[in-house]
């Protein structure tokens, strides 16, 4: 991991300047942070946003960059990551950029807004997705994964479910799942969700990136669910219209 870091910032490097950015302060805002990333090799990405997504650590596309503002006090070898994340020319440079992103340890403020709670009518829902949760953990996880908060959200509409990482010092661990899948493509359907997010939990709490990518897509196919990051289903229970991944590159999602 180290050694393919090394090579990828050894390509044209100059030493005053990594000792000069070593010894500044650390960026107190996006724009601080994009000076400072592009100080260290940052090319492609034109403006940077700061989130607070739990599962997404670092993500970009079309010249913007999403980084957890838990990044801005991030050491200079995690903010070299970044840049090799982003950067880097081969799989393995952008692999091992990614476990050194995750070693930052992240500390969110407390959220604006209250977490969502479940309705009561809809406690009933809540339990039996705990129930599942136990037996897919049994059946599937070899009893390993955690007990995890099991959320039924009337907010989502257009996503089907998701798995919430635990914050430190805040929020434990959550999958929520859509209370109009439920209601609309039936619980076989809504099984097979909640399944997919355990995938995710097995991710979080093994130390893998969580993402959609081949680590995901293999467990998937060993636990039996489809290997996709987002399905489109009819309006039917059992009667699914296809499937489309997600392409997003991510540093962890959290």
């Amino acid at each position: 991991m180290l050694q393919a870091l090394t090579r990828f910032f050894r390509r044209g490097s100059d030493e005053s300047q990594l000792e000069l950015t070593f010894q500044s302060a650390a960026p107190a805002n996006a724009e601080q942070l994009l000076a400072r990333l592009t100080t260290l090799g940052l090319k492609r990405i034109s403006r940077v946003r700061l989130t607070r997504n739990r599962n997404v650590m670092v993500s970009f596309g079309a010249g913007v960059m999403r980084v957890h503002e838990g990044y801005l006090s991030a050491p200079e070898p995690v903010l070299r990551a970044i840049v090799c994340f982003v950067e880097g020319r081969t799989r393995a440079d952008r692999r091992a950029a990614q476990r050194v992103i995750v070693t930052h340890p992240i500390v969110t403020k407390a959220p604006k807004e209250r977490r969502e709670r479940t309705h009561t009518d809809d406690a009933g829902m809540s339990e039996q997705l705990t129930e599942w949760h136990a037996r897919y953990n049994t059946r599937h996880f070899h009893g390993r994964l955690k007990p995890v908060a099991m959320r039924v959200s009337r907010r989502m509409k257009s996503r089907l479910g998701h798995y919430s990482a635990a914050i430190a010092g805040g929020d434990v661990a959550e999958i929520a799942i859509s209370r109009s899948h439920i209601r609309r493509h039936g619980w076989p359907e809504a099984l097979h969700t909640l399944l997919h997010e355990m995938v995710h939990q097995w991710q979080d709490e093994t130390g893998h990136t969580i993402d959609h990518g081949s680590t995901f897509r293999a467990k998937c196919r060993e636990v039996g669910i489809a290997p996709y990051a987002r399905r489109v289903l009819a309006t039917r229970p059992g009667r699914a219209a296809g499937a489309q991944t997600l392409g997003r590159l991510a540093a962890r999602e959290g």
